[in-house]
């Protein structure tokens, strides 16, 4: 690195509270290209922090949930030429793997909201997880259910919650979320508690991730550019998450809570 360690520190904090890249430019005083390129950095370290220690963890009750971001545009505002050779522009679907208990984020992947991308995470996630069986749930996106019988047949019990929703907000009310009008449950491999089935502690994380990662904050201008670029903010902000960030509920880091760590680990530590 050609900056001063503290400065690099210093942005990289920034950006995991939710400030966007010019903001972190105009506190820091460094250029908003290295901000980016010590972004990536930083999220490279954070995704090898979390490929060597989140392996082969005892878990007990996993939800998995899905949260939609797009770079560049939306894919509606897609040109055909675009569409038909162009893959890091438009939607981006974040699949992430939370345990109930730990509050742990044991995997996560980038993708299509696509079958491909499904199994993916789900392959990652059952290396995640040890060989003891645990109960998993998701909700109703339908290739959920091919990738967990393909890869995690021998260790999960499985059900999902399917939430019904009324007809879409009209025009005046577009960014208003269509109201749920009821839930419900259904065993689909094994023998899950039904008491059990439920997604949310994982939409509760897509919440944290929104109000601190500025990329993922909805009706602004910070959104992704660059695909690597939200890729490395994700992987920061669960490396973060697991290894420095305390929880409220459980008075500890996560990767504590699961026995991954000893102590609570300053970013200094995370990313050297």
């Amino acid at each position: 690195m050609y900056i001063p360690q503290d400065k690099a520190l210093l942005a990289v904090q920034l950006l995991l509270e939710g400030n966007s890249i010019r903001s972190t430019e105009r506190i820091t005083g460094l250029d908003r290209n290295t901000i980016m390129k010590v972004l990536v950095l930083a999220g490279e370290k954070c995704n090898k922090v979390m490929g060597r220690l989140i392996v082969n963890v005892p878990v007990k009750d996993v939800q998995c949930d899905e949260i939609w971001a797009f770079i560049r545009k939306k894919e509606g505002h897609k040109t055909e030429h675009e569409s038909a050779t162009d893959n890091t522009i438009g939607d981006a679907y974040t699949f992430v793997a939370i345990e109930r208990g730990t509050k742990l984020v044991l995997n996560f992947a980038l993708g299509r909201r696509d079958q491909a991308t499904t199994d993916l995470f789900i392959e990652g996630l059952r290396a995640a997880t040890s060989s003891q069986r645990f109960q998993i749930s998701t909700d109703g996106f339908g290739p959920y259910t091919t990738a967990i019988e393909d890869a995690l047949e021998d260790r999960v019990d499985y059900g999902k919650l399917i939430k019904k929703y009324n007809e879409a907000p009209n025009p005046e009310k577009r960014y208003s979320p269509a109201q749920c009008t009821g839930c419900k449950k259904k065993k689909v491999l094994g023998k899950p508690n039904p008491d059990k089935i439920c997604t949310s502690h994982v939409e509760r994380q897509n919440l944290t991730m929104r109000m601190s990662m500025r990329r993922l904050t909805r009706l602004t201008n910070g959104f992704s550019k660059k695909w690597e670029n939200l890729w490395a903010a994700l992987a920061l902000h669960f490396g973060y998450y697991n290894f420095c960030r305390i929880h409220s509920t459980i008075r500890v880091t996560p990767a504590m809570e699961a026995g991954i760590s000893d102590h609570v680990w300053d970013l200094s530590e995370l990313l050297s």
